[in-house]
């Protein structure tokens, strides 16, 4: 056989070749593309009520003179009763934090008769915060209602709403990020049924967004989440979005 000939062959056999490995590339990517058509697609959902096991709250009070060592006298006299107050409320005693004293030089302006602006100074300000953590939540709520009766024996206080929070958060949402796909399942199972096919293997699973919300409060679901911290009751609600194969 002349070289001519033997390159020719040559030639053929790698053409067939090439022709066969195209035509398998081009069924499996045609099968693929059938099977990803052949989908479906899914939304499970899963919520429960809960009741927060931890409260943090604050309040703030405040004293003002034109002299410091005066300002200061009457905050500690303000701060012993604020701590006395909750001492009677049945909240212990380490779990009442005073922040550090605020001091504060304040100034007004002001302009004379012949029309020059000057600051004067108006005296000191000196504020201080009181700040509770406490899995007592009855205790807690009790005295942030009650505190300002303070304010009858001259202290100028500020209550603050308390703040509800769930110490268990992650394992309740582990629960429901259980839930929430057994329902992704169950609703892909009846589509199949009703559609006539079976279903076949998850393809894709994408965790939505964790919401908390007041229980029978009109809260809005936001595309970045809710996390709701001025109710003591609240909702816990997960979204699963899921794919499966339809055989």
């Amino acid at each position: 056989m002349n070289d001519t000939k033997y390159n020719g062959l040559f030639i053929a056999l790698i053409g067939g070749i090439a022709l066969i490995i195209f035509a398998f590339i081009l069924g499996n990517a045609y099968k693929y593309k059938f099977r990803s058509t052949n989908s479906i697609n899914v939304t499970g959902n899963a919520k429960k009520d809960f009741e927060s096991d931890i409260v943090k709250w604050s309040a703030s009070f405040s004293r003002k003179s034109m002299d410091l060592t005066s300002a200061s006298e009457q905050l500690k006299n303000d701060r012993d009763l604020v701590k006395n107050f909750l001492l009677q409320k049945g909240i212990s005693e380490k779990e009442i934090v005073f922040t550090a004293i605020n001091i504060n030089r304040e100034f007004t302006y002001q302009t004379n008769e012949q029309g020059n602006s000057s600051n004067v100074f108006n005296g000191y300000n000196l504020m201080q915060t009181v700040s509770i953590e406490s899995k007592e939540l009855d205790k807690v709520d009790n005295a942030s209602r009650e505190i300002s009766s303070l304010i009858s024996q001259g202290i100028e206080l500020s209550s603050n709403y308390p703040n509800y929070y769930y110490s268990k958060l992650e394992d309740l949402k582990l629960e429901l990020i259980s839930q929430a796909s057994a329902n992704a399942r169950q609703r892909a199972d009846n589509i199949a049924i009703e559609a006539g096919t079976s279903l076949g293997s998850l393809v894709k699973a994408d965790l939505g967004i964790f919401q908390i919300t007041g229980q029978n409060d009109n809260e809005d679901f936001s595309y970045g989440g809710v996390f709701n911290t001025t109710s003591r009751a609240k909702t816990a609600n997960i979204t699963v979005k899921a794919s499966y194969l339809s055989n």
